[in-house]
């Protein structure tokens, strides 16, 4: 395993410079000297300077060509193994042939329900090298929400795990779409053909593995798999990644493959990471920050990923010295968690470097609290939405201290991929363009924001206007400076542990429950969450519930972060309305507020 000494001077691409106070000692070996960052500036050149100009691809074509530059680095690591950039491409390349044999094509929608486990990568860059389009499925969903994701999507296959934590997904499959293993998706999903099984424990199932794919493709080699598929337009959709939901809310966000890989370089450009910078996460790679901010990011200086399948603060901490680290990448609710751990327990985390804390609401003291307790040379943050493929916005090691705790990042070139967002701000009611420095709805607009949602004109239109300009949903305010503010949500949907919620959604479900008259959910502040969800319930006249009761409905419908943490019971005059009897949700957070 390389040092970090080596790795930043691999490529001839020299990094270290006399920028920073603090020395980073990445080994122990007495003959390491230590290495220090050199300006952020001249890090950013030595990125652009190693890939020239920017060359549209497709995810499998980045792959590969990062193979010429960094074939024998490390690019996926783990406890146990560790995967080289030829070794991802060569599995890449079996399971594009074995996936072909079963006739997947090119433009078909493939579903994965997959958490970070090393074979994800490996589909990703496969489904892309057929030309096909990943639509990678929150692993949290349940049955009736993933039923959607793979109806409304138009999947002709399925992947999944068989089982993850306390989800069985072969019982769920099972439940789904009887005879599964036989028929795919029968009567209930017919455009289902294939649903491929992945056993992270070897346990073999009647049914086609993962492991069978991939022997149907042993021999394959890139340019046999690209001769059956042809030519694959970078331009064309690489993934379906959906925001939400389920059935009228959850909405399939479109995304190419030369936009997903320009956000990745920017996140890379913006960092301004070193050659063979590593970093752990245990963010989703099915979500656009896992997977475009970690996986891909790294991927253009010939970086590692560490990823882990759970969230546990003291894995993650004594994964920074076990495998030499440079960055943390988490949403605050598991920064406040990791800092915790980090206080109560001693830690080497001397060589990190960047600690990237995004995602979701929090106090400004975090800034403090990370660089009290863990020290590192520099932090990152930033701004966006699925729609936007990842962060527009962020905050550069350079910026001064004051952007971290008064703005939400800045929108800037991102090095040879170019200028990818703009953003400005419209009044709420007239929708009239306002100047830098007032308040009012965040609009975006570039090269990284979605074409619209799959299979939804309704709500793409309403969405992005004639002048591809998205509505965020977000209020706030852009500075002359091209900062960006927020200051609230247009939206009533809110983000639990960096997860979005639509209240909708689970008010369907709270309604469904014998007893209930009415439900309303809104997002209440968090110290750790950003935000958590309460739910106000009216009872039917006569009605026995608990708030017990209904949480536990609750979590046998929905994903966890969905599963509201409080439910309060109010009688229907007490619910604040606008004199066209729509509840006021802003007036429930006041409201839940007093009450809690």
């Amino acid at each position: 395993m390389p040092t970090k000494v080596q790795r930043h001077l691999l490529n001839d691409v020299s990094l270290a410079g006399p920028a920073h106070e603090r020395t980073v000692f990445p080994g122990s070996n007495d003959d390491e000297q230590p290495v220090t960052l050199a300006p952020p500036a001249e890090r950013r050149a030595a990125i652009d300077a190693l890939h020239g100009t920017w060359i549209p691809r497709t995810l499998a074509q980045h792959l590969d060509a990062m193979v010429e530059l960094f074939a024998d680095e490390p690019f996926i690591i783990t406890d146990d193994q560790t995967w080289t950039y030829r070794q991802i491409q060569d599995w890449s390349v079996r399971l594009a042939a074995g996936l072909y044999e079963m006739g997947i094509r090119k433009g078909e929608h493939v579903v994965v329900v997959m958490a970070n486990h090393p074979e994800f990568v490996a589909l990703k860059f496969a489904i892309a090298r057929l030309g096909a389009t990943s639509v990678p499925a929150n692993f949290l969903l349940r049955e009736r929400e993933l039923g959607y994701v793979i109806e409304q999507s138009d999947a002709v296959a399925v992947i999944a795990m068989d089982q993850f934590r306390d989800m069985d997904y072969v019982a769920m499959l099972d439940s789904m779409m009887p005879g599964w293993a036989e028929n795919g998706g029968g009567t209930v999903f017919p455009k289902v053909r294939n649903v491929i099984v992945f056993s992270a424990d070897g346990t073999a199932r009647e049914c086609q593995s993962l492991g069978d794919v991939e022997a149907l493709g042993t021999g394959a080699t890139a340019q046999t798999v690209s001769e059956k598929v042809g030519p694959v337009d970078p331009s064309s959709f690489s993934d379906i990644l959906y925001t939400s939901g389920t059935t009228g809310v959850s909405k399939g966000v479109l995304l190419r493959h030369d936009m997903i890989l320009r956000a990745a370089y920017a996140s890379a450009h913006s960092r301004a990471i070193t050659p063979g910078h590593r970093c752990v996460f245990s963010l989703a790679m099915y979500h656009v920050f896992g997977y475009i901010e970690c996986m891909l990011a790294v991927s253009f200086v010939g970086g590692a990923v560490v990823p882990q399948l759970v969230f546990d603060p003291a894995d993650m901490l004594n994964a920074v010295s076990r495998h030499r680290l440079d960055e943390m990448v988490a949403v605050p609710t598991m920064t406040f968690a990791l800092l915790d751990e980090a206080r109560a327990n001693s830690y080497d985390l001397s060589t990190l470097t960047i600690m990237y804390s995004s995602g979701g609401a929090a106090p400004a003291s975090i800034w403090s609290e990370i660089n009290e307790v863990f020290q590192p040379e520099e932090v990152a943050m930033g701004y966006g939405q699925t729609e936007t493929t990842a962060a527009a916005t962020r905050y550069f090691p350079e910026d001064p201290d004051e952007m971290l705790t008064g703005s939400h990042g800045k929108f800037r070139p991102a090095g040879i991929a170019g200028d990818l967002a703009e953003y400005k701000t419209i009044d709420l009611v007239t929708g009239r363009d306002l100047p830098r420095g007032e308040q009012g709805e965040l609009m975006v607009r570039g090269l990284m924001v979605t074409p619209g949602y799959y299979n939804k004109p309704q709500e793409t239109a309403a969405t992005i206007d004639e002048n591809g300009w998205l509505h965020t949903g977000d209020i706030g305010i852009v500075g002359a400076d091209d900062s960006v503010l927020l200051t609230g949500r247009v939206k009533e949907s809110y983000r639990c542990g960096g997860e979005m919620v639509m209240p909708t959604e689970v008010e369907a479900v709270l309604s469904a429950f014998p007893g209930v008259a009415q439900a309303h959910v809104a997002g209440i502040p968090h110290d750790r969450m950003g935000e958590v969800g309460c739910a106000f319930v009216v009872a039917d006249a006569g009605g026995q519930l608990t708030e017990a009761a209904l949480i536990a409905h609750c979590k046998s419908e929905l994903a966890r972060f969905k599963v509201p943490a409080h439910v309060l019971f109010v009688d229907v005059e007490d619910l604040p309305l606008t004199v066209t009897a729509r509840v006021q949700k802003f007036r429930l957070v006041e409201m839940a507020q007093d009450m809690l």
